[in-house]
């Protein structure tokens, strides 16, 4: 038999095409952060025998695992850091798997690190949040949390750690992710995965444990390797700010950088800011061949069909696609300077490939980046993060830095120490002076308590339609769900606005992890029924087909909905009648296989108060009956 031959070439380009992934660990003193990237490295046999018998050795000496191998130690070099079982600086490390390549920043959890858990999840595409299972969420959770989302990471791993120290329990690991849940839902952070593991011991590290059975999601390398990350960049707003101009010759001149956001192809016409210029693209150039289009964070050279003066600083873009072209915009601003703020300086201002002089024109507030809490202060010091105006010597190109942190985020220097003083995400350009008058004190107060600005009467009258909920009750198979489905389709057909909901809809999604016991059929109304809420406070109509089998939980759902809006219909049908349509789940009651079906072995309660009552063999005059009924509330149409 034959073996093929390594081709070093080969493995070499293969390495090469694998993505990246840049990713930060985060969380308080002892969370374990430096102990779950060492155990990743080693368990993933990314460890070369020397360091792995230093590691041995250095455990011995200054570990703070016990008998365990610290593996902290690998990223904690500094003499500071071993002396005191911390980590102070970030630490970089590099390393691969078949799938992908990582470097991995280990951040400090202390307050007073704040600039460099910042400075290590500036390029970080995730971000890893430890979390002891036996202290739970603690204020440095919710710290280290709201600085990912300031630096716009999309992706974070909630890694509930030690889970060896509360007995694998997954009782914990489900109040602790709620508690997180709750905190996370005021953040936009749209990803957010949570895995319970044990560092030391090696848990659902890189293989998933035995020990925690109960949990059936990936390990956090399988995690890692599989997560999508290559769609968070800007496909579609077209940024290429010049670096330099090349010209290597009398016949060549092509102007370099790396792609910010966007496509450049050949051909395409392109605009020169700040001139105006346009021109089209002639080449595009790299070290060893021509391409015919580059996108981020590829580094190529352009070269245009006309002769247009651009400089280092001027950015290219689609005619069609302006970023903000100004000299004041708001932004977050993290201070990373010993010294004080000083209003009175003129700092140097570094964004994209743009240098100019900038000056801080006021402080709107701080954020207590513990507890999200805002205040009026004068200057900031050391650490301290909040939104702040700026106004340039000469015009930015810029985008918000959630739309493109390429163009979104700079840097402040400053002028006498050249010290990089401070970090900011532009939020916006300043708004129009005459927002205040067109947003009244009224309208304000409105929104502070969560109100809407549109009037119910504004709804109604462009709608033609009241706001209302339309429940549906009934056994399994009594035929609820096609009248209700009948309904919508009338709805549509006539011109109404309506959204259905139903058991089958909501449990594969928003309820998912909700079961069929008492307490859970009891909360999963309890969210339909703000479902209905939010949809009827916005003009539309919601038809909801639930069992909902006592009286108390449909009083509960008529009281968070509104009694003057809630219209409930019962749908009349006899046990046998369920049967022998949904014969398939009664048998699994019958043969023991399932429980908890209401009109089986729980308890249903048929409604006295129904608005009406349906025979379902009659589904054609039913869904007459209520549209009959939605006319004459005027619930549908209204006039």
């Amino acid at each position: 038999m034959t073996t093929k031959k390594l081709n070093i070439q080969e493995f070499l380009d293969q390495d090469q095409k694998k993505d990246l992934l840049r990713l930060l660990t985060a969380g308080s003193v002892d969370d374990g952060k430096s102990t779950l990237i060492g155990r990743l490295m080693a368990d993933s046999k990314m460890l070369y025998e020397d360091q792995l018998e230093a590691l041995h050795r250095d455990s011995k000496r200054v570990g703070h695992a016990g008998e365990d191998i610290d593996y902290a130690l690998l990223l904690d070099g500094l003499k500071a850091e071993r002396e005191q079982g911390i980590t102070i600086d970030v630490a970089y490390r590099y390393f691969s798997t078949a799938k992908r390549k990582f470097i991995i920043a280990d951040t400090p959890g202390h307050e007073q690190y704040t600039r460099n858990m910042i400075t290590g999840g500036s390029t970080a595409n995730l971000a890893i949040i430890l979390i002891d299972a036996r202290y739970g969420v603690i204020t440095q959770t919710k710290r280290h949390t709201y600085l990912a989302n300031l630096l716009g990471i999309k992706h974070v791993v909630v890694a509930i750690n030690k889970m060896d120290l509360v007995e694998f329990s997954e009782e914990r690991f489900e109040e602790i992710r709620s508690t997180y849940k709750a905190f996370v839902t005021q953040l936009d952070i749209p990803d957010v995965t949570f895995i319970p593991l044990s560092a030391l011991k090696g848990d659902n590290v890189v293989e998933t444990s035995d020990r925690m059975p109960w949990y059936h999601g990936p390990s956090l390398l399988d995690f890692l390797e599989n997560v999508h990350v290559s769609s968070d960049r800007n496909f579609t707003d077209l940024r290429y700010p010049v670096q330099y101009v090349l010209r290597p010759d009398i016949k060549f001149r092509g102007f370099s950088t790396s792609v910010a956001s966007g496509i450049i192809k050949k051909g395409d016409e392109v605009m020169v800011l700040p001139s105006m210029k346009k021109s089209k693209v002639e080449k595009i150039v790299t070290y060893d061949k021509e391409l015919d289009y580059a996108f981020p964070p590829q580094s190529v050279t352009v070269t245009l069909e006309d002769e247009i003066d651009i400089s280092r600083g001027d950015m290219l873009v689609h005619p069609d696609n302006l970023p903000r072209v100004e000299r004041q915009f708001e932004a977050m601003l993290v201070w990373m300077d010993e010294n004080d703020m000083n209003l009175s300086t003129q700092f140097y201002i570094k964004h994209a490939n743009n240098n100019t002089k900038a000056r801080i024109d006021e402080i709107k507030y701080k954020v207590d980046v513990n507890t999200l809490e805002k205040s009026n202060i004068e200057k900031f010091k050391l650490n301290e993060i909040g939104r702040v105006v700026i106004t340039t010597t000469k015009p930015l190109f810029f985008d918000p830095y959630k739309k493109n942190k390429q163009t979104g985020s700079f840097i402040l220097i400053d002028p006498v120490t050249h010290n990089t003083c401070a970090v900011g995400m532009i939020i916006d350009h300043l708004g129009s002076e005459n927002l205040p008058s067109r947003i009244t004190d009224v309208d304000k107060e409105k929104i502070a308590l969560g109100k809407s600005l549109i009037k119910t009467e504004e709804r109604v009258q462009q709608l033609n339609q009241k706001g209302e909920t339309i429940w549906i009750t009934g056994l399994h198979g009594s035929g609820k769900n096609e009248l209700a489905f009948s309904l919508e389709k009338k709805l549509f057909e006539n011109g109404a606005t309506a959204v259905l909901i139903d058991g089958s809809s909501v449990r594969s999604g928003l309820n998912r992890e909700l079961d069929f016991s008492p307490a859970d059929r009891a909360e999963n109304l309890r969210r339909v029924a703000h479902i209905c809420k939010l949809l009827n406070d916005q003009g539309i109509i919601a038809i909801a087909s639930f069992i909902s089998r006592n009286e108390s939980l449909r009083s509960q759902v008529a009281e968070i909905i509104g009694e003057d809006r809630f219209h409930m219909f019962y749908m009349d049908a006899t046990l046998d009648y369920c049967k022998n349509n949904k014969p398939e789940l009664y048998e699994l009651i019958e043969q023991g296989k399932t429980s908890n079906l209401p009109g089986v072995d729980l308890e249903y309660e048929v409604p006295t108060n129904a608005k009406l009552s349906f025979d379902p063999v009659k589904n054609e005059e039913n869904l007459d009956a209520i549209l009959d009924y939605l006319a004459q509330n005027k619930i549908y149409p209204n006039h």
